[in-house]
């Protein structure tokens, strides 16, 4: 399929380009910017005055909830979600039921995801069989299966010893190893930040030295193996600061954070909302705002959704009973563009964290919009503003914090592969 694109504002973060031109997309490419390539004849036009066409979105963490959890959310309906939300790559993480430890399970679901309409969909292997931190999985093989690195999710590893031998086990094959750093002890049974609104409200808490102690760690163990290591959802600001020592010293780890905990703190968590349950939890004002700045100053690299759907009953439950996630995949762009536009950064700024630079910390070809690249693009339009619904929100789950907030940014075009996957109506 040939698709002319005209008039639109093209932001790619990579580049720099920033330029109002005409796109052409054939065979699920970019084949030229500005003028039309000899004899190409468009079987569909696209008017985008007034919109940004940038890269397709590549969100870090997203939770498909298949296998095992279709009650919640099914492949299917998270997928026409994240392309709603201008999401043409994702990551999906390890912690399904059973989790991806397995290479049959890992090729199921890329068959499943391939033949679906919908994003490009790369699995993170588990670290561990069960995910329990007992004993690593087969990386090489799930590797061959289709695994871009490998994770424990939300399941921390105890035993100190099994992660330094799966570091240096990814180290010799050179495999990127995913860690969310909380401490398994400090951590265990909390459900909100360790202060005082945990006081106020009497919940179980989870202090910031559950991600600094975890942080140490790996940390220590990435310096003894050299093992390329991700940090997934930073949430506090001596968390931040430990990375950017860790940067300084020439360590090759990267970072993100989930794009909540760029707006929240735990003062949202005073009324008892369980769509505020969120692991890890939303910390102070003062870690919020080390955040903001961090992603700006790119010690934190990416900005991820870490989308959970989750069904109505599990949030309905007492906040500490209630099931930890937040629904985010048609949230990721207009709260990135808000961030931005609070931090008075340009909109290639605001990009590059959910494009460029997400794409280069899960190793494959997307995040770009330059001639000869993949014909994944989000187009846009930057000052229309929506109102968060139920009704609005495309995915089975409905568990978000900002339900009733109106957003500023709306995807009207998501192209995959050269095919317009989403429309807005």
């Amino acid at each position: 399929m040939k698709i002319h694109i005209k008039n639109g504002r093209i932001i790619d973060p990579a580049s720099g380009l920033d330029a109002v031109q005409d796109v052409y997309l054939a065979a699920g490419r970019i084949v030229a910017l500005g003028q039309a390539p000899a004899d190409f004849h468009a079987n569909a036009e696209i008017d985008a005055a007034g919109l940004v066409v940038a890269p397709g979105l590549v969100d870090l963490a997203v939770r498909l909830r298949e296998p095992g959890f279709e009650y919640m959310a099914t492949l299917e309906s998270e997928m026409h979600a994240a392309a709603a939300g201008g999401i043409t790559s994702l990551a999906c993480p390890p912690d399904t039921d059973p989790p991806l430890d397995e290479p049959g399970l890992v090729e199921m679901l890329k068959f499943r995801a391939k033949n679906s309409p919908g994003p490009r969909v790369y699995p993170v292997g588990a670290l561990t069989w069960k995910l329990k931190g007992e004993r690593l999985t087969e990386m090489a093989e799930l590797t061959e299966a289709g695994c871009v690195a490998f994770s424990q999710a939300d399941c921390p590893t105890v035993d100190t010893r099994v992660l330094l031998h799966a570091l240096e086990y990814a180290s010799t094959l050179n495999l990127p190893v995913w860690l969310r750093p909380e401490d398994a002890h400090l951590g265990k049974g909390g459900v909100v930040h360790d202060g005082i609104v945990s006081a106020r409200l009497g919940l179980a808490a989870i202090p910031v030295p559950a991600e600094t102690v975890a942080l140490a760690t790996i940390i220590l163990l990435v310096r003894e193996t050299r093992a390329r290591v991700h940090l997934c959802r930073l949430s506090s600001r001596a968390g931040v600061e430990m990375v950017r020592l860790a940067k300084a010293d020439g360590l090759p780890v990267t970072c993100d954070v989930a794009i909540h905990h760029v707006h929240l703190t735990d003062m949202d968590v005073a009324d008892f909302n369980a769509n505020c349950h969120v692991t890890p939890p939303f910390r102070s004002q003062r870690d919020r705002d080390a955040i903001r700045q961090a992603i700006a100053d790119g010690v934190i690299d990416a900005i991820c959704s870490d989308h959970a759907p989750v069904d109505d009953d599990a949030k309905e439950k007492p906040f500490q009973e209630s099931e930890p996630g937040v629904t985010g995949v048609e949230l990721l762009l207009p709260l990135t563009l808000k961030w931005a536009r609070e931090a008075g950064l340009s909109l290639a700024d605001a990009l590059a964290p959910i494009t460029c630079k997400a794409a280069d910390i899960l190793g494959v070809d997307a995040g770009r919009l330059a001639v000869g690249r993949p014909a994944d693009l989000c187009l846009f339009d930057p000052d229309a503003t929506w109102m968060v619904s139920e009704r609005s929100l495309l995915s089975l789950g409905k568990n978000s914090p900002f339900l009733g907030y109106e957003m500023q940014g709306r995807v009207r075009y998501t192209v995959i592969d050269g095919h317009i996957d989403y429309k807005a109506n």
